[in-house]
């Protein structure tokens, strides 16, 4: 690639980290996307090999850039683009908010009760 730095936003959007361009941008904004632990703006510029963090509640993914590009690959091809070098601790809370339980009330119930409130208490305890 001619280009050696490509804005952070439009990266985001074309390894298929973010549905759309707007919502790379947006997750810029709310500082959602770290370089060097610091918010970065969506129009700062990302080289090859940078390391970057992207946080999704509860998970702060970290990725490394192999190759810079423009437009939107496949999704198959975007590990010849992107490295996940996030730590399995991180991805393991992914997995106790699954296995996490459940409660589930029918629509128009109203508020719970108290006794309904202390079932569902010992149920998350």
């Amino acid at each position: 690639m001619e280009n050696d730095s490509v804005r952070i936003d439009k990266y985001l959007w074309a390894v298929r980290l973010f549905k759309t361009r707007s919502q790379a941008a947006e997750a810029c904004k709310k500082g959602k996307v770290l370089i060097n632990e610091l918010p970065v703006k969506p129009s700062r510029e990302i080289k090859q090999d940078e390391l970057f963090e992207l946080k999704k509640s509860p998970v702060v993914y970290k990725y490394r850039v192999k190759q810079l590009l423009k437009n939107r690959v496949g999704a198959k091809l975007v590990s010849d683009y992107l490295e996940d070098i996030t730590p399995p601790e991180e991805l393991f809370k992914l997995d106790v908010e699954k296995n996490m339980p459940y409660f589930k009330r029918e629509k128009g119930t109203g508020r719970p009760t108290k006794k309904d409130r202390r079932d569902i208490d010992r149920l998350y305890s």
